[in-house]
């Protein structure tokens, strides 16, 4: 067990990156017809939110971040998720991700992190790639990693690989590989129905050269002492895209809520508000939003507490952050059917925000973080088996 003393690091007040997020939300939101159009953020508004620091977020203090605790980040998510879903899975990703610098040399970390724009987007390996160990500290990459969030406003990408030693048969480790984007070929697969914004693209490396000082194994252990770096990426991660699920749905049922105080159907003289079917609708939807959201956050306070006071996570509670987030996902998308069911054919044009909301959240669903298979997970620790997968 590592200490969790807390410290003094936040150089402004939570209440001003609260107010400096709803600022800029309003931002987004204004072009969120552009945002979803072109696939990506516009670079006049990624350039916004990079100089308000809310890309350094989860950074530590050592290198200018914020540092914010887990909860008071997961209030920034929401406030983005409901001005529009992309931005805030890119703010989630790239910060979630960012946490990694504690996981390099002070400084490897300084020569990727020292730069205030910095972001680095990193995806998920695909089958062919790999990494050869030179035997001189250094690796020769290769492969291809799609889904990489936010690499339309990065300037650095991350590659996550199996090592090999020369005409070796199987892998040493995983490993991943920071690289700046100049060094890696962009691809550009992402033509999908939710999440358009987000842009992530792919990137390719061919024999790519990567300096072993740019590299480092998910297991390293923290170089800092905050309570923030003593939570892997994985609950991180899963509970922050539940959030924006939970903020684009919240969103989605305000818009069902509006469109049914001034809809009437063909042929009826009364709002949709007035009908008994739509005040089930609207109050079995509430319910259902409010206890996932009441979930979740039992889960996340759980487990911020638990590296408060004990500096580690126990099964239960990483169990549970997995559950209450899968969860999270799985009914915002019960949510936002019903919501998209109110609005009737309304719902069906791209220009509704319903439809936006109804396609990011379906989106979100289909993400690792949605899977159904985590709930056997859950059921598994619950019965007292030995709990598999990603937890």
């Amino acid at each position: 067990m590592r200490s969790a003393a807390p410290r003094s690091t936040r150089v402004k007040p939570i209440q001003t990156y609260i107010d400096t997020a709803r600022s800029l939300a309003q931002l987004v939101a204004a072009v969120a017809d552009q945002i979803e159009n072109k696939r990506r953020i516009p670079t006049e508004v990624s350039s916004e939110i990079i100089d308000a620091g809310f890309f350094r977020l989860l950074l530590p203090a050592s290198l200018g971040g914020a540092e914010l605790s887990h909860p008071d980040f997961l209030q920034i998510i929401r406030i983005f998720a409901e001005a529009d879903a992309s931005v805030a899975w890119c703010i989630n990703q790239n910060n979630v991700f960012s946490t990694n610098a504690v996981r390099v040399s002070e400084a490897t970390a300084q020569r990727v992190w020292g730069d205030k724009r910095t972001v680095v987007s990193n995806g998920p390996p695909g089958p062919q790639n790999r990494a050869v160990s030179s035997g001189n500290g250094d690796y020769v990459l290769s492969g291809r990693w799609n889904f990489s969030s936010g690499i339309t406003h990065a300037n650095w990408v991350a590659a996550l690989a199996p090592v090999y030693t020369e005409n070796q048969m199987k892998p040493n480790e995983m490993r991943t590989f920071l690289i700046p984007i100049e060094d890696v070929r962009i691809v550009d697969e992402w033509q999908v129905g939710g999440l358009r914004g987000t842009g992530s693209l792919g990137f390719e490396a061919v024999g790519l050269r990567v300096p072993g000082c740019l590299s480092y194994e998910a297991s390293e252990p923290s170089r800092e002492p905050g309570m923030l770096y003593l939570i892997d990426t994985t609950p991180m991660f899963a509970s922050g895209f539940a959030t924006v699920a939970l903020g684009a749905t919240r969103a989605g049922l305000d818009s069902a809520i509006a469109t049914a105080q001034r809809k009437t159907q063909q042929g009826q003289s009364q709002t949709l508000r007035e009908e008994t079917a739509t005040q089930r609708t609207i109050g079995e939807a509430e319910a259902i939003w409010n206890s996932a959201r009441a979930f979740l956050q039992e889960a996340t306070d759980s487990m911020w507490n638990a590296v408060s006071v004990h500096g580690e996570l126990n099964t239960d509670q990483r169990i549970m952050v997995r559950l209450a987030s899968t969860h999270a996902i799985r009914k915002s998308a019960e949510v936002v059917d019903a919501a998209y069911s109110i609005c009737g054919s309304d719902a069906i044009f791209t220009a509704n925000p319903v439809h936006r909301r109804f396609q990011d959240v379906h989106a979100i669903t289909q993400q690792i973080q949605g899977r159904m298979t985590h709930y056997d997970t859950a059921g598994q620790h619950y019965l007292g088996l030995e709990p598999k997968g990603i937890f």
